[in-house]
């Protein structure tokens, strides 16, 4: 999970591409870059921490140029701590090309052998991110017979780096000289947005980006989400083509997206954020009435800010008083996506205080969008206890997480995941609730595809079923060993 922006336009983009990230910055928190083009040179900055604290006023002056790329990074591959492994990368040939990714390639073994030996490419990063821009350099290489580069050229590269590489990507390009490419994997999992706006009485600016709400505040009209396995190719003067360059392409995204980690005012894939959380409360409800006792509930509450939509329905479908119990010091980053188990555990207070007045004596129903690792829902039952609460019945919106997941959120170990090997009276003993309610698999799935025109969603992390159909026991058994190690 990573916050991917580019824009096309016909006035500099660095406040544009600053702006953008700064709106998708819930979506990773380790670093960030930006990368300008000004002709055919390229101007970078990328630091780490979040977008305010990245870019001093002598940064953004010297990202000169109308087309640009930005990203926000949550590390799943390589190190946190490693600057070197903030995004954008970039390699000089063909052309230069700068890219920046959102998602997890699970075939970077593989890969990582083909471009030492057979594309004679170096590797100087973990980052799965280098090795899909010079997958995508040495394809456009081939694709190449002089100066000139055409759309033609870019969409066969691009249907070769498809057939190449697995997993989950997002990702945005500019090359130098020539135009801004986005592409999406065959299966879509990861989102990318189109949209564009009037420049001036002629021609037309443009941006892609993870979420719709950059392309809103930005005053673009949203033209569509780019295709499992499209590709866009912008050329510097604003002229768009696409192409269709997969041979087998599926729509079936992310689910977590719309459990926690979009923003509420996003829409992605005709889906909005906002009403599938509010139909998961729905659901959920459903499912409290049936498992908990009448008369145990004396009010629900939210986990701000994710599970809010989700806890207003149930409170209202259960017709039980709804309040706010727990104050979030917007200051602290999301728990979810920090680093380190120790890292999280100690901010969870640092995040959220329990108002004691709407807990004393009282029956609590606590809803939050999903429970991963059980850290920060271990603390909150505590919380809740130490302000009084006299029985505390914990609920997730999201199934149990069972399983690694390996298309771009950081879970890839079993032993992390508080609901693998474990029933559910069990994880609740573990949590120190009084009682334990999750979401079925069918519900969130139907809650979230409601209305809309997509099918099918990747649910890996709580079926054990891989959409890409290569991830076997022998890989996760190999992420398990390396992240371990």
């Amino acid at each position: 999970m990573c916050g991917i922006v580019g824009i096309v336009s016909s006035h500099p983009v660095n406040q544009q591409v600053y702006d953008s990230l700064s709106l998708l910055q819930h979506r990773g928190q380790d670093s960030t870059g930006i990368a300008t083009a000004e002709g055919s040179t390229f101007h970078i900055h990328k630091a780490r921490g979040q977008v305010r604290e990245a870019y001093r006023t002598r940064d953004m002056r010297s990202l000169l140029g109308t087309m640009g790329l930005g990203h926000v990074r949550y590390a799943t591959k390589g190190s946190a701590a490693n600057e070197e492994e903030a995004q954008p990368f970039y390699v000089n040939a063909p052309y230069g090309i700068i890219l920046v990714h959102n998602g997890n390639l699970t075939n970077t073994r593989e890969l990582t052998q083909e471009l030492y030996h057979v594309d004679r490419r170096h590797l100087n990063t973990s980052s799965d991110t280098e090795l899909l821009v010079n997958v995508l350099a040495h394809e456009l290489q081939q694709q190449v017979s002089g100066s000139d580069l055409d759309p033609d050229q870019v969409f066969a590269a691009i249907s070769r780096l498809h057939e190449r590489v697995e997993g989950s990507y997002a990702a945005i390009a500019l090359i130098a000289g020539h135009g801004l490419l986005a592409f999406r994997d065959p299966f879509g999992i990861r989102p990318l947005i189109l949209g564009r706006r009037a420049a001036g009485l002629v021609g037309e600016e443009w941006v892609v980006a993870s979420e719709s709400l950059v392309l809103e505040s930005g005053g673009y009209e949203v033209v569509r989400d780019v295709a499992p396995g499209e590709a866009v190719f912008i050329a510097m003067n604003g002229e768009m083509t696409a192409r269709q360059c997969a041979a087998n392409p599926r729509l079936v995204p992310c689910s977590f997206e719309y459990v926690y980690l979009a923003r509420p005012d996003s829409v992605m894939n005709g889906i909005s954020v906002y009403e599938a959380r509010l139909r998961l409360g729905d659901r959920l409800a459903d499912t409290i009435a049936k498992y908990t006792p009448r008369g145990d509930i004396d009010v629900v509450m939210p986990i701000p800010d994710s599970s809010r939509p989700a806890a207003m329905q149930v409170a209202q479908k259960l017709g039980v008083e709804y309040r706010e119990g727990f104050y979030k010091n917007r200051y602290v980053g999301r728990t979810f996506i920090m680093p380190g188990q120790a890292e999280r555990k100690k901010s969870v207070k640092q995040k959220l205080n329990a108002m004691s007045s709407e807990f004393k004596g009282k029956n609590i129903l606590i809803v939050d969008d999903s429970i991963v690792r059980g850290t920060t829902s271990k603390e909150i039952v505590q919380m809740a206890r130490e302000a009084g609460a006299n029985k505390v019945t914990f609920t997730s919106a999201a199934p149990p997480v069972r399983y690694p997941h390996v298309y771009g959120i950081n879970m890839p170990t079993r032993h992390e995941l508080v609901a693998h090997g474990r029933k559910i009276p069990e994880i609740a003993t573990e949590l120190g609730a009084d009682y334990l309610i999750y979401q079925e698999v069918a519900d969130m799935r139907d809650a979230i595809l409601e209305g809309s025109n997509v099918t099918d969603l990747e649910m890996s992390c709580f079926t054990g079923e891989y959409v890409t159909g290569t991830v076997t026991p022998e890989y996760l058994a190999w992420v398990e060993a390396n992240q371990l190690s």
